[in-house]
């Protein structure tokens, strides 16, 4: 195949197909990884000659495209991280010096909400835009979407990527689109009714924002199996590939949950991404190379171990990442999976994230194994929060957990129920939590991320030292 690849934008499978491409989804992986290195060469050598951000890098490493001979030599090139892009940025305004196409050809620009820090942005060339859309298209016939399905799409159409990188697969597939959006006082509601009406077969949006959807529609009245939702997928939070909360979504819509997603910044992000199976995220690695490497050494994991996700564009001109720090944890394995496909897999998903993990009394706590025990308690409602706090020198982790409303009304029953989710909280994460449960409603909901965790400890650090 020729880099960068062009697409035939009429192409569809037959109706039967299981695949997209079957010959290179169920390549042998050894005659992929030689294909990998051909595309990682191309991408490396037009970086070199047309981004100072890149060639710089490489050089102060001692290297250049033309040391690449194969994967392991791919593994000496640096990682980039995210906050070497904002400086990039703001050092080459507004773009940055990793922008590898002319500047009037940039079509889309999308980005960070800067809410942390300055804003990054994201430059699309058109080209890329229509390998992102194919890809996107690729990779939801894989989990089940078809030409004859209607997406409601509850998500932000702003600078958030994620909504409009999934807009532009379904129309590629040939499917129809329902952009909805979210975010507007009162749009739940309304999308209530229009779920009602329309009745659409898919829905994208966060895991949040599905639970959410599903909650005010009870409230109203409404069963959300009514909506008669086929498939249900997800990105921008670890929900969908946490059992208990896939769970939960999949017995409130009866439909099936999918979960997908990586990172804006590596748009086609659905690259990682659960088949029709659901046993796991296939890393696409034909379309973005990813290594999972260990969090402090950077160095290539096993399969079966922990790692943070490195991610590399193999079909990006405009903006290409190349040996991309995601921040985020998963583990993956090389088992088949039984859709055929012989791409590895991240078995749960992406879980957590290294800076997300924090530490009480010695004990490393991921928030998304607070959640699935909360998820898979059948007492406990839709929201909670997780607060770490300190009283004298000692940390405190005070779990806030709604109750569903028929717990309450049974005497005796709210005990039980603290008893026993602070019990399996024990069991899971090694450490004492205390759980106070609260009314339903009473937590703040959201339609986009969650912020569920609320660490108070500087406070109490900076009181003590004043």
């Amino acid at each position: 195949m020729s880099w960068p690849p062009e697409y035939d934008d009429r192409y569809l499978p037959a109706p039967g197909s299981r695949y997209w491409f079957p010959e290179r989804e169920c390549q042998d992986p050894e005659a992929r990884d030689a294909e990998i290195v051909r595309k990682i060469q191309a991408t490396m050598a037009w970086a070199w000659e047309r981004a100072p951000f890149y060639r710089k890098k490489w050089q102060d490493a001692g290297l250049e495209p033309g040391d690449i001979k194969g994967l392991d030599d791919f593994r000496k090139v640096p990682v980039v991280t995210k906050q070497e892009l904002r400086e990039d940025q703001a050092a080459d305004p507004p773009l940055g010096s990793y922008l590898c196409i002319p500047r009037e050809e940039v079509r889309r620009i999308h980005g960070t909400s800067g809410t942390t820090g300055k804003p990054t942005a994201f430059a699309i060339g058109r080209d890329d835009w229509r390998r992102i859309a194919n890809a996107h298209a690729r990779i939801m016939w894989g989990f089940g979407l078809r030409p004859s399905d209607t997406v409601f799409f509850g998500s932000f159409f702003s600078l958030y990527l994620g909504g409009w990188g999934a807009l532009a697969g379904v129309e590629r597939l040939g499917a129809t689109a329902f952009p909805f959006g979210a975010g507007v006082p009162g749009q739940t509601l309304m999308a209530l009714r229009w779920l009602r009406e329309m009745r659409p077969s898919a829905f994208y949006g966060t895991p949040s924002y599905g639970l959410y959807v599903a909650e005010k529609a009870r409230q109203e009245g409404i069963d959300p199996r009514e909506f008669g939702l086929r498939i249900l997928f997800f990105s921008g939070e670890p929900g969908a590939g946490i059992p208990s909360t896939k769970r939960r979504i999949e017995e409130a819509y009866d439909g099936v949950c999918v979960d997908t997603g990586s990172m804006a910044e590596m748009t086609p992000w659905m690259t990682n991404a659960e088949c029709e199976v659901r046993s796991g995220m296939h890393l696409w690695q034909d379309i973005v190379y990813t290594e999972l490497l260990h969090p402090e050494r950077q160095t290539l994991v096993g399969f079966g171990e922990e790692g943070v996700p490195v991610y590399t564009h193999l079909e990006r001109t405009s903006q290409p990442m190349i040996r991309l720090w995601s921040g985020d944890l998963a583990t993956w394995t090389d088992e088949p999976c039984e859709c055929g496909r012989t791409y590895p897999r991240l078995p749960r998903g992406i879980y957590g994230r290294v800076d997300d993990m924090f530490i009480v009394r010695g004990e490393n706590v991921y928030p998304s194994a607070v959640e699935e025990v909360l998820r898979a308690s059948r007492g406990c409602g839709e929201e909670y929060r997780i607060i770490v706090s300190r009283t004298e020198a000692m940390d405190e982790l005070v779990i806030q957990a709604e109750f569903r409303p028929e717990v309450g009304a049974r005497p005796g029953a709210l005990d039980a129920l603290r008893t026993d989710i602070e019990a399996r909280l024990r069991a899971v994460i090694g450490v004492r939590a205390t759980v106070q449960l609260v009314s339903p409603g009473q937590l703040e909901r959201t339609e986009f991320k969650a912020r569920r965790v609320i660490d108070n400890r500087d406070l109490f650090r900076e009181l003590t030292t004043r």
